[in-house]
């Protein structure tokens, strides 16, 4: 059994301030026995535009967002996937939004670049995202083998797209990490109803932390972050604002479900290739 954290913030454009209270929230974590920590999206920055992050981005392997999360992993003997860090793309104008799990000796030990863009415009309150513009989607499905089990890596928007996760079960998956930004109107509507589906329908653990709050440029994110187990149970879970929820994973348990509630290999139809 293993101890897990979702941490929830309200991240600005100040990288410093931002890393300082991710400090704070990770140190808590500990505290409360967490042996691996996930962070929101955009722990490190949550800018005035969308052309910050472009501005703030750092080559994959170097700079202080990065040496941070492997700072924290290290000096806390905790695995941490660090939510999304802007790293360079071969285009000027673009990042990739990259997942990263860092391992307990602060090395980098797997890395998920969102796939799925968040490009909308929601007509009930005139929001509108198009993410595109400056992030390149990734393209490759991320499974990664850890102490807790193995962990499937997804962020946010990904939440909507169900042969995702199909995809990373079948390489394994017993946990997926989702780390999110949903904005309020959208995370009222469907936030909890996607957590808790992608867990039932794939009978895995998800830690889904997310931004939580009012935001320097004007935007509000939905928070409610939370761990629910293989039975789409809410085991922890944080309204607003910033702070932790832990619990606790049980692969037996999990393998316990899956042998009594085996939809897993009942399954009639199959994602090509995967």
């Amino acid at each position: 059994m293993s101890r897990v954290a979702a941490i929830q913030m309200a991240s600005g454009p100040n990288i410093g301030a931002n890393l300082i209270e991710a400090e704070r929230l990770i140190g808590l974590a500990v505290e409360k026995g967490a042996d691996l920590v996930v962070m929101p999206e955009n722990f490190a920055i949550m800018g005035l535009d969308e052309e910050d992050k472009v501005r703030s981005c750092e080559q994959s392997g170097v700079g202080p967002i990065q040496e941070f999360i492997a700072r924290q992993a290290a000096l806390h003997g905790v695995w941490i996937v660090a939510g999304t860090i802007p790293l360079r793309s071969g285009d000027p104008g673009k990042v990739f939004a990259a997942c990263m799990l860092y391992d307990d000796s602060g090395e980098c030990v797997a890395r998920y670049d969102k796939m799925h863009l968040f490009d909308v415009y929601i007509e009930a309150n005139m929001e509108s995202y198009t993410e595109s513009l400056t992030i390149l989607p990734g393209k490759d499905v991320v499974v990664v083998d850890t102490p807790f089990g193995k962990i499937g890596l997804a962020v946010c928007y990904d939440l909507r797209f169900p042969e995702l996760f199909r995809c990373m079960l079948d390489k394994g998956a017993e946990i997926f990490a989702i780390p999110s930004a949903f904005t309020a109107y959208t995370g009222k509507a469907h936030w909890e109803s996607l957590v808790r589906v992608r867990a039932i329908e794939n009978l895995c653990y998800v830690i889904a932390p997310a931004q939580g709050g009012y935001h320097i440029n004007g935007r509000e994110t939905f928070g409610d972050s939370m761990i629910v187990d293989p039975w789409g149970v809410v085991l922890d879970r944080m309204p607003t604002g910033a702070g932790v929820v832990c619990a606790d994973i049980d692969l037996e348990h999990l393998s316990g479900v899956r042998r009594g509630f085996p939809s897993i290999s009942h399954r009639k139809l199959r994602i090509p290739g995967s």
